[in-house]
């Protein structure tokens, strides 16, 4: 099975590539675009960067410590898509692999001197999964065999060591490798990657231990800290050993850090890190929208973490993080035409961006780069968007389980569904019966669909959030409508999330809305908003809304502080009709203004 994760156990089991297919569509789209522009684009930019020529032994050697791992990335995204210049860069990668196994462009001469920043064991990683990919869609060939030697090259070095890498990854790479191997050293060197981590197994750094999760054993945390990815790609790796060990205690563990963490330090889009010094978590509730990072590498990150947790427990609410992730972060990262992409996320942007054609030398931004200095997200992308049907659908006993809706076609043991659905833009989800049988077939209802309705056999019933389950002895030509409310609505937030009190937010199905003013016109830091209904308008294929708002009047260039509260009263303020357009959709249209949060008159 063609799948990025395969647990042996679990309430759900994963469905592959080979069982779920896209027809076009929003996702559908997305992921020919990743086939036929995306993947060309990263390796394009990796040969004109020299990224790919360090493994032919140019040099000097360019690109940080860790490019190596972007190659990987995109072999990985290559496998899954089945693309036809695997071979040739895989053979370039084995070229450079040493005869012990070790491989790094960088660091040959001077191995594992520098853990804590080195990324040699995250390279390994990414490779590792890029070798899992080509086992599970090809089968052994040049590259696994690359990957098999610096697996062993790992558990030779590492296995009897105190040491770890740090940035997490390797992790959950050699649970995987394990999965389909079935080597049993290679989950026991991530399970001891997984009980090191915070004994501490690293140095000091000026960020301090938290940064890379060294600052406690996995199992006493109580929220994710420190850097964004580190963390997230640990706690993956910590759910995959405690799946395949049988560690409820591990698992417990990780489901109550995710708990804590989408509670007090979550961003309304589902983007995880609001500082930009290092990347990382802020504390419960710190949660800025100018200044928050949520970079989409994190934001990937999520989605597996939320991924495994939905196989392991079968809970909803996982796969509605994951929805709400992949609208609002995954799906805004690149721009529509699939070459060029944010880094940072942020939800406000107070000063529009110049445009970059070249290699963007800063990760935030309020425009879209086509690469980085740090380019790990455009790589990351590709090979999330390659692999993701394999995300869409699981097996539930003899049954199956859509958990994000989608066109296109779910086969499972002599049961064969044809999706059609308009999702996001429309509410319906209607599931085709092709090949039958007796069965319990499952449709997601998110957690904010209240009012959904389900239809078949001529029956209509009301559905709560969770999953709506018609069984049935089904049979060619039957049908299941799904239908979800999909009504714009006001969102308002905690009152402890000091940097947005006051505001409001506008969402429509698993869409956020942001304002967006090209030019700044209007300016939307004087922008004031009426939480009437949103009016609907259909552009373009989306669905963009129109709010009423107040233009208050500019500020005078006097001592910005008052004693008493200021009150925009009625006959204050031009009024203005405000268009919103889909958040995944903002920054396509040139430099502009945007924000999410919008003040409430």
């Amino acid at each position: 099975m063609a799948s990025p994760v395969m647990p042996s156990s679990g309430a759900l089991s994963p469905l592959g590539l080979d069982a779920v297919r896209l027809a076009p569509g929003f996702w559908g789209d997305r992921t020919a675009l990743n086939r036929d522009v995306v993947i060309a684009h990263c390796r394009e930019w990796m040969e004109r960067e020299g990224w790919i020529g360090n493994f032919r032994g140019e040099r000097p050697r360019r690109g940080r410590e860790f490019s190596d791992s972007e190659i990987y990335k995109l072999l990985e995204a290559m496998a899954w898509a089945d693309h036809p210049d695997l071979p040739e860069l895989a053979a370039v990668v084995a070229r450079a692999q040493e005869s012990d196994g070790y491989l790094s462009t960088r660091w040959s001469q001077a191995r594992y001197t520098d853990l804590e920043w080195g990324h040699e064991l995250y390279c390994y990683g990414h490779l590792i999964q890029a070798g899992v990919a080509r086992l599970r869609t090809h089968g052994e060939d040049e590259l696994t065999g690359v990957v098999r030697r610096a697996a062993d090259h790992v558990c030779d070095h590492f296995m009897d060591s105190t040491r770890t890498c740090g940035h997490p990854v390797v992790e959950m790479a050699l649970v995987e490798l394990y999965r389909a191997t079935g080597v049993e050293r290679y989950l026991e060197m991530a399970r001891r990657f997984v009980e090191r981590r915070g004994l501490p197994a690293l140095g000091e750094i000026s960020f301090g231990r938290a940064y890379f999760q060294d600052d406690m054993p996995v199992r006493q945390a109580q929220v994710f800290r420190g850097h964004a990815v580190r963390a997230l790609y640990l706690a993956s790796g910590a759910v995959d050993v405690a799946v395949e060990t049988g560690d409820a205690e591990l698992l417990k563990a990780v489901e109550t850090q995710w708990e804590r963490t989408v509670a007090r330090r979550t961003h309304l889009t589902g983007g995880m890190g609001s500082r930009h010094t290092d990347e990382s978590f802020g504390e419960d509730f710190e949660l800025p929208p100018d200044r928050a990072y949520s970079e989409t590498c994190a934001s990937i990150a999520s989605v597996m973490l939320s991924h495994r947790l939905l196989l392991a427990t079968g809970d909803a609410r996982y796969a509605d993080l994951a929805e709400r992730t992949l609208y609002n972060v995954i799906a805004t990262s690149p721009a529509l035409d699939g070459r060029s992409f944010f880094y940072a996320n942020p939800l406000q942007v107070r000063v529009p961006a110049e445009p970059s054609e070249g290699v963007n030398h800063a990760a935030e931004g309020g425009l879209r780069s086509p690469w980085f200095d740090v380019s790990c997200c455009p790589n990351n992308i590709a090979r999330t968007l390659a692999s993701l049907p394999a995300y869409l659908a699981s097996a539930d006993g003899d049954g199956v389980r859509v958990h994000h809706h989608a066109s296109g076609e779910i086969r499972h043991d002599g049961l064969t569904l044809r999706l059609e659905t308009g999702y996001p833009w429309s509410g319906r989800v209607t599931a085709h019966v092709v090949e039958g049988r007796a069965a319990r077939i499952s449709l997601r209802v998110p957690s904010w669909a209240a009012g959904a309705t389900l239809s078949h056999g001529g029956t209509s019933r009301p559905v709560e959030p969770g999953y709506a389950t018609a069984e049935g002895d089904w049979r060619p030509g039957d049908r299941i409508d799904l239908d979800l409310p999909m009504q714009p609505r006001w969102t308002f937030p905690d009152r402890r999330v000091d940097a947005v009190r006051g505001c409001a937010a506008v969402e429509r199905g698993p869409l956020v809305y942001c304002a967006e003013s090209a030019g700044d016109e209007p300016p939307l830091a004087r922008i004031a908003v009426d939480p009437a209904p949103p009016a609907e308008h259909h552009t373009d294929g989306a669905v963009e809304l129109d709010v009423t708002a107040r233009l208050t009047p500019a500020a005078e260039d006097t001592w910005p502080y008052r004693p008493d509260r200021p009150d925009l009263s009625d006959e204050d303020g031009e009024r203005v009709t405000l268009r919103l357009v889909p958040y995944h959709r903002w920054g396509n249209r040139g430099p502009a203004t945007m924000r999410v949060w919008l003040p409430l008159a």
